[in-house]
């Protein structure tokens, strides 16, 4: 998996288990262009040190003694600190990814994910970009039930004539995950009213009529 050809990206672990971050730090070397900076036991340890080591990208647990990773990233936010966050936890919950959403978090992984997923992440939101793992919610989930009641399970198999851009393919990432509008532009930065029409070019590339229907069919088509 080595690759040396892309840029060096500084990464800051944090996680109160010192194993976790032994075991994190030993399978990211393997990357070749990351690199650890800094280790952190807890949130507050985390803002402390974040100056000192200057880091890319922080990869934060959730549940930590003293300063949990959200209550970290709000701190950072509060102090201006703007160095991207991806959140690695065990806990695949609506409400922590959304939590952690609205406290600045550009990534969320579950620790079970694979080493080409979480090098692809880091990647990811060193350019930038958000990316969230579980995408796939009881949002989504409760949607394509009630398709199915009505019949309706099969979604349009239609290739795409107009290819989603990667902002849509983002945003649709964060509509799987069953945002609004209001709570898209949060995470991305973005107006509510970009964000509108975002999802209304969506919709009529996708050729649905609603956002349930744009994710089923993105989901069927491979898109997300």
């Amino acid at each position: 998996m080595m690759d040396t050809d892309k840029p060096t990206i500084n990464v800051m672990l944090v996680d109160d288990q010192n194993l976790v971050r032994e075991g994190i730090k030993s399978l990211l070397t393997l990357a070749g262009h990351i690199n650890i900076v800094g280790e952190a036991a807890d949130g507050q340890e985390a803002i402390d040190m974040v100056d000192e080591y200057s880091p890319d990208v922080i990869l934060m647990d959730i549940r930590m003694p003293k300063l949990d990773g959200i209550s970290a990233l709000k701190a950072l936010k509060d102090l201006g600190n703007e160095t991207p966050v991806i959140i690695l936890t065990t806990f695949d919950d609506h409400e922590l990814v959304l939590n952690g959403i609205r406290a600045g978090a550009r990534g969320f992984l579950l620790k079970d994910v694979s080493l080409e997923s979480l090098v692809d992440a880091i990647d990811a939101v060193s350019r930038g970009e958000t990316l969230i793992q579980p995408a796939v919610t009881e949002r989504v989930i409760k949607g394509f039930t009630e398709l199915q009641k009505n019949g309706e399970s099969k979604v349009e198999r239609d290739p795409i004539q107009d290819p989603l851009t990667l902002r849509e393919i983002e945003i649709l990432r964060l509509m799987a995950g069953g945002y609004s509008n209001k709570e898209i532009s949060r995470a991305i930065f973005k107006s509510e009213g970009t964000i509108k029409n975002h999802v209304s070019n969506i919709l009529a590339k996708l050729g649905v009529r609603d956002r349930t229907r744009a994710v089923l069919k993105a989901l069927e088509l491979g898109v997300i």
